[in-house]
């Protein structure tokens, strides 16, 4: 007989291969837009987040990653998404970027065009 945590994980893992064929795969340093279906009171809409993705943490359902980008008077705005979550109606790669570490959690310190990333060219 399984023990419950094999049967967690074959369920979990049954859950995210119907949801893997719809969500790309994403990068440290990809420039990402993301719609998310927000509420407001009894209406539904979608907002589109764009930004780079400057962290990845957790693995299977728990999968998230962290967009920032750089709103009105030169705010930064972070938000982290769950990868596999509901309201996250899609996610679209724009662009990728060449990155040397895993979080880029010195990007907040900067700002102009020391906070841009070089870009990288995908072999066909």
């Amino acid at each position: 007989m399984p023990h419950a945590s094999e049967l967690i994980q074959a369920v979990e893992y049954q859950e995210i291969q119907k949801l893997t064929d719809q969500r790309p795969d994403l990068q440290i340093g990809d420039t990402v837009n993301v719609n998310v279906k927000i509420v407001e009171g009894n209406r539904e809409r979608i907002q589109v987040f764009q930004g780079v993705v400057i962290a990845m943490r957790g693995h299977g359902v728990n999968k998230a990653f962290s967009v920032r980008r750089v709103a009105a008077h030169g705010i930064g705005v972070e938000r982290t998404f769950l990868f596999y979550s509901p309201r996250v109606e899609s996610i679209k790669v724009l662009r990728h970027a060449k990155v040397r570490r895993a979080k880029l959690y010195f990007l907040r310190d900067r700002s102009g065009k020391s906070a841009r990333l070089k870009e990288r060219r995908m072999t066909v």
